[in-house]
């Protein structure tokens, strides 16, 4: 018998807000800090990966403990931060959300502290049935704990559940918790990466929000 999930869970960095330049910007700032090499947006894709500091000791050439990757990060949320105001959400953002049946909820491994009042700014509070962000202050690990308290604040069990997201690690996210998922090629990650996990894929978000409605089986 086909299921259909009911509630969808969205990831915001790189999904539905459109931040790839300036994160990509950002993490040249960390890298050049420390002599390293920058990369291009599509450099980045190609190997961007959570824990964010094996990205970064892919790239530097050298290990990164975990006292070097929270002087690391402080560097890139710094940077990034000055260069938030510049970022739109993506083009078809709203339209994707509104088309959504069900409930739906968002899922950032940004600051909370800062991810709430970044929600309101854009005009967004009212279309989630909970935000949260990272409560923490070094970032850069996977999100698959993160989504399991989130859908535990929620009272929803995972089989109920999709996520949209841009990243491989979401995808693993969301089947730790036996949630679906579909992967948005707009973010930060490589579309034929996304392609290759064998996921369903979609080139924007309304297509994604059509695919995460569809019956599974």
């Amino acid at each position: 018998m086909a299921l259909a999930r009911t509630h969808l869970v969205w990831d915001w960095n790189g999904t539905l807000l459109n931040d790839l330049s300036l994160v990509v910007e950002s993490t040249n700032v960390v890298f050049a800090s420390v002599g390293g090499p920058a990369v291009t947006l599509d450099e980045h894709r190609q190997s961007f990966r959570r824990p964010i500091a094996d990205y970064y000791a892919e790239v530097l050439g050298r290990a990164v403990d975990a006292d070097a990757f929270g002087s690391l990060d402080k560097i890139f949320h710094d940077a990034y931060r000055t260069g938030l105001t510049t970022c739109a959400l993506a083009d078809d953002a709203t339209a994707a959300m509104r088309s959504w049946s069900g409930t739906q909820s968002l899922l950032s491994m940004w600051f909370h502290e800062e991810l709430v009042p970044a929600v309101e700014t854009y005009g967004l509070t009212g279309m989630f049935s909970r935000v949260d962000g990272l409560r923490g202050t070094v970032g850069g690990d996977h999100k698959a704990a993160h989504l399991a308290r989130h859908l535990a604040e929620l009272g929803i069990d995972g089989e109920a559940v999709v996520l949209i997201g841009d990243s491989i690690d979401d995808a693993d996210a969301a089947e730790s918790v036996g949630a679906d998922c579909v992967l948005y090629t707009g973010g930060f990650t490589d579309p034929a990466r996304l392609r290759a996990s064998g996921r369903p894929v979609a080139d924007t978000l309304t297509e994604a929000v059509r695919l995460a409605a569809q019956p599974r089986r």
